[in-house]
């Protein structure tokens, strides 16, 4: 039997009530956040839940609870979702496991969890982990399928979000080992995701062993399936830094596949300096990052599938059009675009284009390029000032070509 096609269940476990198999040393796994990339998720960390010996059958999904309109009604999602087991607006068509439970109270999503899954936009976090970090267990630990990053306004340097949660979680002093939290990342496009599409991804975690066991492991086989492959490295600051400025990296492809008279060779350039620059970006502002880290899913493999089918680069291919008009007569009167124009055209194409979700790599792309601003290191990373410069100060998209340079590098 081909493997990717191989059945994964446990014994019984269809026909076993849930509290039966629920024990104080069993794994609680709640999912904070349910749009499309965390119900995508869902649906392996529900397969695995069940599959699991140390794993609680019953998976929590906390969701921010919205009306929608569903056959003809208006209805909460969490009620939605529970009811037809699929998330109708986010992951639409696509079936969620059974013991997967929508729950739009984050203090009851997150009780007495083991392991956290934050999979929501970063800007959301602060305010709810301070509620979270009082109702989990004291052995919690969490994992981060966040692409993105936070910023020091007052050192101007890079935080990771990994170690952001941390901090918050560690405040009040509920853990007694400590929160630690890891990291997800990879070539992971939802939808393909959800469909059981093969591929890959990278999780990047330090957890401590308890009681004898490889914690690592253990959180490993969870996210792990005959589809979803899962390598487990230890380079938290390499795997997530590259998951976030892959979305930068992205909006550069964008800006290529909106200009008719670039192809795939000026892409394959793109992607090359691209990744270049998130290498040289990660040591200058990162301990302890490993060449090898950038060989997994969750660099190089990431940034490939991102500049071909991400949202950072659909949205990127729109504003590309729509700043370099086709017709000849509309060149001939082509209009002189202010900042304030470049921003409000972004947001236009984050409403018309994404479903609600949001566009991670232009909020990346200007805390990036005030932290190069700020350390006077614009003239090394020229992809990413040109990048940054066409999307926010107007510059003419054509632009982009001069960002593909090859720059002295120890690299």
């Amino acid at each position: 039997m081909c493997l990717a096609t191989a059945p994964s269940s446990k014994s019984n476990s269809e026909s076993t009530p849930l509290a039966t198999r629920r024990r104080s040393t069993e794994e609680k796994i709640c999912i904070v956040g349910s749009g499309n990339w965390g119900s995508a998720i869902s649906i392996l960390i529900g397969a695995n839940a069940r599959r699991l010996p140390f794993c609680q059958t019953e998976v929590n999904m906390w969701v921010f609870e919205e009306e929608i309109t569903h056959k003809g009604r208006l209805r909460k999602l969490s009620h939605v979702i529970n009811e037809e087991h699929e998330n109708v607006k986010y992951l639409p068509r696509i079936g969620l496991p059974h013991n997967v439970i929508a729950e739009p109270d984050l203090e009851k999503a997150c009780q007495d969890a083991t392991l956290l899954l934050f999979v929501l936009p970063h800007q959301f976090l602060p305010p709810l982990l301070k509620k979270i970090r009082r109702v989990v267990h004291p052995s919690c630990r969490g994992v981060s399928l966040i692409k993105g990053m936070d910023f020091d306004p007052t050192s101007k340097r890079p935080v990771l979000i990994s170690q952001s949660i941390e901090e918050i979680m560690n405040a009040e002093n509920h853990f007694p080992a400590g929160f630690s939290c890891g990291v997800l990342m990879g070539a992971n496009v939802a939808d393909e995701v959800a469909k059981g599409q093969i591929c890959e991804s990278t999780l990047a975690s330090n957890f401590d062993a308890v009681d004898g066991k490889d914690m690592n492991e253990s959180t490993r086989q969870i996210f792990d399936s005959p589809t979803f492959r899962v390598q487990h490295v230890k380079d938290v600051a390499g795997a997530e830094v590259s998951g976030a400025l892959k979305n930068v990296i992205a909006l550069g492809a964008g800006f290529v596949d909106g200009l008719d008279h670039l192809g795939g060779n000026t892409k394959a350039a793109l992607l090359r300096v691209g990744l270049k620059e998130m290498i040289k970006f990660c040591r200058i502002f990162f301990e302890g990052v490993r060449d090898d880290t950038f060989l997994e899913s969750c660099g190089m493999a990431d940034l490939i599938t991102t500049c071909y089918g991400g949202r950072n680069r659909k949205c990127a291919e729109a504003f590309a059009r729509v700043r370099t008009p086709r017709d000849e007569k509309k060149k001939e009167e082509e209009k002189e675009w202010q900042p304030h124009e470049c921003e409000e055209l972004w947001l236009k194409l984050e409403k018309e284009l994404l479903n609600g979700q949001k566009l991670q790599g232009t909020l990346a792309c200007k805390q990036v390029y005030l932290t190069l601003q700020s350390r006077d290191l614009l003239d090394s990373f020229p992809l990413i000032k040109q990048i940054y410069e066409i999307s926010f100060q107007c510059v003419p998209v054509e632009c982009i070509v001069d960002g593909i340079v090859v720059c002295r590098s120890n690299l």
